[in-house]
């Protein structure tokens, strides 16, 4: 008789946001794999992409799918190849896209995708840091490329992405510019922003140009503006826009995929290219090495991840959807078992 855990499933993509949550096995793990009690795990804007199906031409699921992205819990047992973590360590992750599901009691995960816990953050607070953590990372590291002495913008960097990104950028010797709100302001210019605007207040596009590198946090419809501060050679990277040629290839998609996102992102490639600006997407993949360094910024700067005060239970997964979906929470939303 297998033991059965808590775990929220979904049986098909829909445009409905709901969960169901269902008793089933407590996974095997294979040799290279862990079995994690999960402590907490954070919802994200990303649930609804994978509920709705809107990621399905980068990662197609089976079903039924248990949901889920980033998770902090206790290694419970490890698979006869890993050797770099043991029973009873504490660890956080961004979920391998091919293999979520970090709203359970427990999860399978290659230890290739984990990194143990910052020593200042709890559990609930871990959980929020990883997929924010790589997203800055891996945007400045691999896809701005970014060089010490160059400046980078964060329009709409206040919240938790530009709490990760700052101090990331600062130590890779960059000039850090944010906007955000005014109350954010003090936090953001103590973790190492060298200029923070209030966007209430101030327009960057009047304040601001020939900044090398834009990190957009806020879509589509700041792309225009975003480009008319960027200098001649410089990048734009987002994280809401949209996926172009260039994200096809660097994925090694099928032809066929890359044709269609090729399609999908021309608009945006024009238009960077008319500025002399390359236009990059990003999609945050799991990596446990880069959240080893990401763990070494948390805990050098003291970072600790703004969390919405309600925890939910697995029980109330399908109001903590919600809230992320609709609710514009401040603070990551945290499933806690």
């Amino acid at each position: 008789m297998k033991t059965l855990m808590k775990a929220a499933q979904i049986t098909e993509y829909s445009k409905r946001i709901h969960a169901e949550v269902n008793n089933i096995p407590i996974p095997e793990i294979n040799d290279n794999e862990v079995l994690v009690k999960v402590k907490a795990a954070a919802v994200n804007p990303l649930e609804m992409l994978v509920i709705t199906g809107s990621v399905k031409l980068i990662q197609n699921y089976d079903f039924p799918l248990t949901l889920g992205n980033e998770l902090a819990g206790v290694i419970e047992k490890v698979g006869k190849n890993v050797t770099d973590f043991h029973v009873g360590d504490d660890i956080y992750t961004r979920l391998p896209l091919k293999k979520i599901g970090a709203f359970a009691e427990y999860a399978a995960i290659d230890a290739a995708a984990i990194a143990l816990m910052p020593k200042n953050l709890s559990y609930v607070e871990a959980a929020a840091a990883a997929l924010t953590g790589l997203t800055a990372y891996q945007g400045l590291h691999e896809e701005l490329e970014a060089r010490s002495g160059k400046s980078v913008f964060i329009p709409g960097g206040s919240g938790s992405f530009g709490q990760m990104a700052v101090p990331i950028a600062k130590a890779m010797g960059l000039n850090v510019i944010v906007s955000g709100n005014a109350q954010a302001r003090e936090r953001t210019l103590e973790i190492g922003a060298d200029q923070y605007l209030d966007y209430t207040k101030e327009n960057y596009v009047d304040l601001l140009s020939n900044v090398d590198y834009v990190i957009d946090t806020l879509g589509a419809e700041e792309f225009n503006n975003e480009l008319k501060i960027i200098k001649p050679g410089g990048r734009l990277l987002s994280l809401r826009t949209g996926p172009n040629k260039r994200f096809a290839e660097d994925n090694n998609f099928p032809w066929w995929k890359q044709k269609l996102f090729s399609v999908v992102g021309a608009k945006y490639d024009n238009k960077a290219k008319k500025h002399d600006v390359e236009y990059r997407f990003i999609f945050v993949r799991s990596d446990g090495a880069q959240l080893k360094e990401i763990t070494k910024i948390i805990e050098k700067n003291n970072i600790v991840p703004p969390i919405y005060p309600t925890l939910f239970t697995i029980n109330n997964v399908n109001e903590a959807l919600e809230l992320v979906a609709n609710g514009r929470p401040k603070g990551k939303v945290i499933i806690n078992f």
